[in-house]
């Protein structure tokens, strides 16, 4: 190999002061281990001598404590795009001392090919192995790494030996054309190949490797209780209720699934469903509970952005890989989000929100309307382009002083009109053809804590006239009770008549 070994110190002093930065990886899985914290080890020298150091952070989507959490620490970053999950970062952001900018996953590497956001200086890639060609095998996370390495004038290889080399040809790296040439994306089922098995990038832009061996650090997530294992079984009989209607063709149809508690209790709940037929996913990532649907031939196949697997189960993929390969494709962000392919497969997207309101709008993003927490990530992308669209929550939480279905959304991501389903673990809202009155009505009834039913039905009771009827000073009561409290169910309808 003639590309020199390099230490992570001498790369980080590849990155200057204002540098457009792009980590591969999504969600964890891919994302540098090494250059991240000597970067910011070098803000923090910087800043002691008085000078300035601030990079300008741009990734698939999260990524882990070695990149946002160092570098967050540090006073490192400038601007953050497009998702993040770290509570450095994330306070951070909400003191302003990032600028964070929001986007649907499937869309930064385009916006940035078009130049809205300038040129990539330094492209910081995980890489199970590469050759002089600058063919690289890339790790467990795809991300926008392509579109970073095109664009970077500069790359940096982080060669991780815990990546096993026969992680080879898991990987479909495809990148579109960009209007006027852009040209239809073939991919006609979930197991379609249409790109290399490698990323393939300008040998001369390569500055140095630095050698690692380390995980993803990803951990489990916690045990199924009784509210996620509701919502679970709330949405497989939903499924199943439409395959039995018909709605959804007997071969059953590609299934995306966010991540975290509540899709890990789906996951699983799908396991069981003895009617629901062995299935694929499109989808943006694949988590623990998928390999186990795979293993035991209820899941076919997987098309995802990354494997964002827990350590333990991430080291059983790489010791069974030769059962997984032909069962995974690794893809660009752009492409395993793309809409074009999200509608023409007829996806089903099985989302979490942090509060729906009665109308069916949701908020994903904003705790109490003004608290990142994490970002709309993936879900607009599939929510806007799905053959039905779902969005699950906790009826209540904080021991039911928070009513997760209010009157109206704190922050708008997801309007009325891209949301086909509401389910908690009361029960399903099937929104399909139904005006708002009928929507809040549905919501109120099958979705709402028993708690918060009375108080829903007074608001929609005092919201009179018009198409969708809110009354606006009293649309926010939930929220300022609670922030005057403490509790939702303290709020009083009756002083706003």
């Amino acid at each position: 190999m003639s590309f020199p070994f390099i230490t992570a110190q001498q790369a980080a002093e590849c990155v200057k002061h204002g540098d457009n930065v792009g980590f591969s990886g999504f969600t964890a899985a891919g994302t540098p281990k090494c250059v991240a914290p000597a970067i910011a080890a070098k803000a923090k020298k910087e800043h002691e001598e008085g000078r300035p150091f601030k990079i300008n952070v741009f990734t698939g989507a999260s990524t882990n404590d070695f990149t946002d959490g160092e570098l967050a620490r540090a006073n490192a970053v400038n601007f953050r795009t497009p998702y993040q999950s770290c509570k450095d970062t994330r306070a951070a952001i909400n003191s302003h001392a990032i600028h964070y900018a929001d986007a649907h996953l499937s869309q930064l590497a385009q916006t940035l090919r078009y130049g809205f956001f300038g040129k990539i200086n330094v492209a910081i890639i995980e890489a199970a192995d590469v050759n002089d060609k600058g063919e690289i095998v890339l790790g467990p996370g795809a991300g926008n790494v392509p579109t970073f390495a095109q664009m970077a004038d500069k790359i940096i290889i982080e060669l991780n030996e815990h990546i096993p080399a026969s992680i080879h040809g898991l990987h479909d790296i495809y990148v579109p054309a960009d209007p006027p040439c852009r040209r239809e994306i073939p991919i006609y089922k979930p197991s379609d190949r249409i790109g290399s098995p490698v990323l393939k990038v300008d040998p001369a832009k390569i500055v140095g490797i630095v050698k690692t061996n380390d995980s993803d650090h990803v951990h489990g997530f916690a045990p199924i209780d009784e509210t996620t294992m509701k919502i679970g079984d709330n949405v497989c009989r939903f499924l199943i209720g439409e395959l039995h209607a018909g709605r959804i063709p007997k071969e059953f149809l590609p299934l995306q699934s966010g991540v975290g508690n509540i899709a890990n209790a789906v996951l699983h709940g799908l396991e069981s469903a003895k009617e629901i037929p062995a299935f694929d996913m499109y989808t943006e990532v694949i988590q623990d509970a998928v390999l186990d649907l795979m293993e035991k031939g209820k899941c076919r196949f997987g098309s995802t952005c990354s494997l964002t697997l827990s350590d333990e189960t991430m080291q059983h993929f790489f010791d069974n890989i030769d059962f997984f390969r032909d069962k995974v494709l690794i893809r660009p962000g752009e492409i395993s989000n793309n809409p074009e392919i999200i509608r023409r497969l007829g996806v089903i997207s099985m989302n979490t929100a942090l509060e729906a309101d009665i109308f069916g709008n949701i908020n994903s993003t904003h705790v109490v309307g003004t608290k990142m927490m994490n970002g709309i990530g993936g879900s607009g992308d599939f929510t806007r382009n799905a053959y039905i669209s779902i969005f699950s929550c906790p009826s209540v939480t904080k021991e039911g002083k928070i009513s997760n279905i209010v009157p109206m959304v704190s922050h708008l991501d997801h309007s009325e009109h891209s949301v086909s389903v509401v389910i908690t673990d009361q029960g399903i809202a099937d929104l399909r053809g139904k005006s708002p009155i009928q929507r809040a009505e549905a919501i109120i009834e099958n979705c709402a804590h028993p708690a918060y039913r009375p108080l829903l039905r007074d608001y929609l009771k005092l919201a009179k006239g018009g198409h969708t009827p809110h009354t606006l000073h009293a649309a926010f009561a939930f929220h300022e009770t609670f922030a005057t409290t403490g509790n939702m169910q303290d709020t009083d309808f009756g002083k706003y008549c």
